[in-house]
């Protein structure tokens, strides 16, 4: 079992910028911590905003990594136009890094993972960005980064300026296969010479940036037409059927695991749409499907959503979902922990901690 060198350590698990995999990396990281036979906990000091997505977010975790409830620390402050009004206005004097101690504090674990807010400076009116939370409570620091091409070495010294010594290591996330060599070989070492260590190279993953069936009925509010028990689906790219049907069928063959939109009215590519890689067919517009249709869906298990909206809208909102989604279902937890367990240095954070 590795020892840790306090009583009660902090990990905070941040980012520079929101969906860059910090709840994902939570849950790889969370469960090679306890195959070293260490007691975890998890806390989120900042929440976004109380509604029922908040509490889904801490069952999640608890959930996956069978954490008892004493070792999940709630949110100490929701991030809400209200709450920051009250603070602005000193309606509100409450020492929120006091809190958030005491909180921390009576959670059972021995390392707690604490999951930062949307970027390394949203909640500083509380007191509570990441740099002031890692200075109040003595925690380290591990960021994630989603790899972008351009500014990616620039956001990440800007990281290491304000964050100090509080900084453990970074994590690179969601890269390119093509642009692993680049950085592992030219990106890594630079940002090693000026002090920032990398530990883990997570190459993008298809499975984690894909959402199901199920999310995209609750984002459109749609209607299921049938194979309502193939709502776990996980679509990964998104097509149009908007030509004539021999065109789509060339375009459908390019992609795997879609979700096509096409109108209620064109049998013919809904029939092309059936035939290829469709995990979802979502009908825009006025009118039902034709029964064969129908039918044929019913036989290839494929689900078929109705929505009140124009096939630009739709398109619009399931494209603003890809890779924003909570990570929930348990096929992606489980790629997550594989990729975390071939990409991520678990030994060399323990030493550094």
């Amino acid at each position: 079992m590795k020892k840790l060198k306090k009583t009660k350590n902090y990990l905070i698990v941040a980012s520079t910028e929101a969906y860059s995999g910090k709840s994902a990396t939570i849950l790889g990281l969370g469960e090679q911590l306890k195959q070293q036979g260490l007691a975890i906990g998890y806390a989120k000091p900042i929440g976004i905003e109380k509604t029922a997505d908040q509490e889904a977010d801490l069952n999640l975790i608890a959930e996956q990594l069978t954490l008892p409830t004493e070792a999940i620390s709630p949110p100490v402050i929701f991030l809400s136009r209200e709450n920051v009004a009250d603070v602005v206005a000193k309606k509100d004097t409450t020492n929120y890094p006091e809190q958030m101690q005491s909180i921390l504090e009576q959670n059972s674990g021995e390392l707690v993972m604490i999951e930062g807010p949307g970027n390394l400076w949203e909640g500083g009116v509380f007191h509570l960005s990441v740099p002031q939370m890692a200075n109040f409570i003595e925690a380290s620091v591990l960021l994630v980064a989603a790899y972008r091409r351009l500014g990616l070495v620039d956001i990440l010294l800007k990281a290491k300026q304000d964050l100090g010594e509080s900084l453990l290591g970074v994590i690179i996330n969601d890269i390119p296969i093509a642009e692993m060599e680049r950085v592992s070989e030219v990106i890594e070492p630079f940002l090693a010479e000026q002090g920032i260590e990398i530990l883990g190279l997570i190459p993008r993953s298809e499975l984690l940036r894909s959402i199901s069936v199920r999310e995209i009925k609750k984002q459109l509010a749609a209607e299921v037409l049938c194979r309502s028990d193939r709502l776990d689906l996980m679509v990964e790219s998104l097509a149009i059927g908007a030509m004539n049907v021999n065109s789509a069928m060339e375009y459908f063959r390019k992609w795997k695991n879609m979700a096509i939109v096409t109108g209620a009215d064109r049998a013919d590519v809904q029939l092309a749409a059936l035939e290829s890689s469709t995990h979802c067919l979502i009908l825009t517009g006025q009118g039902a499907p034709q029964p064969f249709v129908l039918s044929r869906a019913e036989d290839l298990e494929i689900p078929i959503l109705s929505v009140n909206l124009d096939t630009l809208t739709t398109v619009e909102i399931i494209d603003s979902i890809f890779g924003r989604v909570r990570v929930s279902e348990p096929i992606k937890v489980q790629c997550i922990q594989e990729l975390m367990n071939q990409h991520f240095a678990i030994d060399r954070l323990l030493d550094k901690l």
